[in-house]
């Protein structure tokens, strides 16, 4: 699978917060402050989590052979969706 632009660029804002993270805790900045930023960098995860997903689903479906492959491909991507939790 590639990844494009758009994932890529969803990592590095996610990269960007936790270090913006790590500079509060660094400048011992109020609790909920820092788990509000931990909590906003963990939904930009599940997000991009399920944008990988979803593309993986669509790029194997075009690329299926047959329908009965098609019910694998999704099992695997339901898996991968649980896994991520």
């Amino acid at each position: 699978m590639e990844y494009n632009n758009l994932m890529k660029n969803r990592v590095k804002r996610i990269e960007g917060q936790l270090r913006g993270v790590l500079r509060m805790m660094e400048e011992n900045q109020d609790c909920s402050d820092i788990v509000t930023q931990l909590s906003a960098a963990r939904t930009a995860i599940d997000r991009t989590i399920g944008v990988v997903v979803s593309s993986n689903i669509v790029e194997c479906v075009k690329n299926a052979d047959h329908v009965d492959n098609t019910e694998d491909i999704v099992k695997e991507a339901v898996q991968l969706l649980v896994k991520s939790r």
